[in-house]
């Protein structure tokens, strides 16, 4: 029993280091979908076939939050906002941890609680006046069961809280919010080591004429005429300007966590700026520059542990068809574009992060690939009828160099371009009862090589 009790104390301990870093890429897990691969196999994709470190829920679901159980991977799980009022009950915010934290927390890295999701920037007054006696009775309850160090308590907020942002020194926070809740808020976080959490979009703020400077490619820059310092990037903009209105209130002590930010690929022709090519620079780009410590022109030197939006593409989502496409993978698990965060598995242990080949068309090359959305079961009969043909199977099974995404719809797209590749390329070879399809784009993902 005493070296159970060692082994889960060390276990608490690292978990505690890791979830108080302050520093990491992380990936918001929406599942506003119908499409979607249950949460256990998603866990292990992001677990074993990418480097996130972190992983943002938008609920606290059992099943999902299970899901991610002995996966070392830091979770934060979010209280609905229609849940929040509920909360400044004490007997209530017992009971919520104890349902949904305390079954959980020996086999489950639970970071971070995030009380609602843009609640100061909503127009409910009662909502917002809930929202900090809401997350100190939580406080209070994770200390009577003595997990206050290992899990923090905040709140998502958007940039909506500001009511200066250009220039960045200029960024203050709304005056009705600030006596009402922000600095209440901020006087919370500091109180118990957690950060202020913040949802941060160049692609909503960005100009035909600043889309490089969204993008954080080579642009001109843009100076700050208050304090002569040029900024690159949109990003470190909207970073400062927070960081400019939690100084004017004299917190600028407490850290600041980008809780989500993303670009889409795909919008509807009146939505400026979207494409693949420019939803991958600014993804690829935003992991380079948050954590290579360069910091921003107010912060400088740091990291920023930032989350981005979304891991998967969402039909459920209201709104511009931009919306139900921010996501890095389809619900294959197939990537929709890469920016070097998959990475290979061999002898059950991670490697490097691997570069994936970029899917662009060739006027010679052809790969034979399922049609979109055709069933599982048929799917699964050609992987089972291409192995029986003598076609080396190894690199979907386990170890091999195209286990991860592990599905089905992955391993057949390989399997089946075998089959087409290895039997002379004819249409035929790729019909597969009408489930298969020829395609000039390359196919290929990280070691993951098909043939051509």
């Amino acid at each position: 029993m005493a070296a159970a009790i060692s082994t889960l104390s060390i276990l608490l301990m690292v978990w505690t280091i890791k979830a108080v870093d302050g520093a990491g890429i992380g990936i918001s897990y929406g599942r506003a979908a119908s499409n979607l691969p249950p949460p256990v196999q998603v866990a292990q994709f992001l677990a074993h076939g990418t480097t996130f470190d972190c992983v943002k829920l938008f609920d606290a679901d059992p099943a999902t939050v299970q899901a991610f159980a002995n996966t070392d991977l830091a979770v934060d799980v979010t209280v609905p906002n229609d849940l929040v009022a509920n909360l400044t009950d004490l007997r209530f915010a017992h009971k919520w941890v104890r349902t949904n934290i305390v079954p959980r927390v020996d086999d489950t890295n639970i970071a971070r609680i995030l009380v609602g999701n843009e609640v100061i920037s909503t127009a409910n007054r009662s909502l917002v006046s809930s929202l900090v006696p809401a997350m100190q009775n939580l406080h209070t309850v994770l200390t009577s069961l003595s997990l206050q160090h290992r899990i923090k308590v905040a709140s998502p907020q958007s940039l909506g809280v500001l009511s200066t942002s250009n220039p960045p020194s200029t960024g203050k926070f709304r005056e009705g919010r600030v006596a009402e809740v922000m600095r209440p808020l901020l006087s919370f976080l500091r109180a118990t080591g957690s950060p202020f959490m913040v949802n941060a979009y160049p692609f909503f703020g960005f100009a035909v004429d600043t889309i490089d400077y969204a993008l954080f490619r080579p642009n001109p820059g843009v100076e700050d005429q208050n304090t002569g310092l040029v900024y690159s990037n949109m990003l470190d903009g909207q970073l400062d300007a927070v960081f400019s209105a939690m100084k004017r209130l004299g917190f600028d002590d407490v850290d600041i966590v980008i809780s989500e930010t993303g670009w889409p690929s795909v919008g509807d022709p009146r939505e400026l700026g979207i494409n693949v090519d420019n939803a991958r620079d600014y993804n690829k780009n935003l992991v380079q520059h948050v954590s290579s410590g360069t910091g921003t022109p107010l912060m400088p030197n740091r990291t920023f542990e930032a989350y981005i939006f979304s891991l998967f593409e969402e039909n459920l989502k209201p709104g511009p068809l931009s919306q139900r496409n921010f996501g890095l993978f389809h619900p294959d698990l197939l990537p929709v574009y890469d920016i070097g965060v998959l990475t290979t598995e061999v002898g059950g242990q991670a490697t490097a992060p691997v570069q994936t080949l970029n899917p662009t068309p060739s006027d010679s090359k052809r790969w034979c690939i399922p049609k979109p959305n055709t069933d599982v079961l048929l799917l699964q009969q050609n992987v089972e009828y291409v192995c029986g043909q003598g076609i080396d199977c190894t690199p979907i099974q386990s170890g091999g160099v195209c286990y991860f995404p592990d599905t089905v719809p992955a391993h057949a797209a390989f399997l089946m371009n075998e089959y087409y590749q290895t039997f002379g390329r004819n249409a035929f070879d790729c019909d597969f009862g009408r489930t298969g399809m020829i395609t000039a784009i390359d196919p290929s993902y990280g070691s993951c090589v098909y043939s051509s």
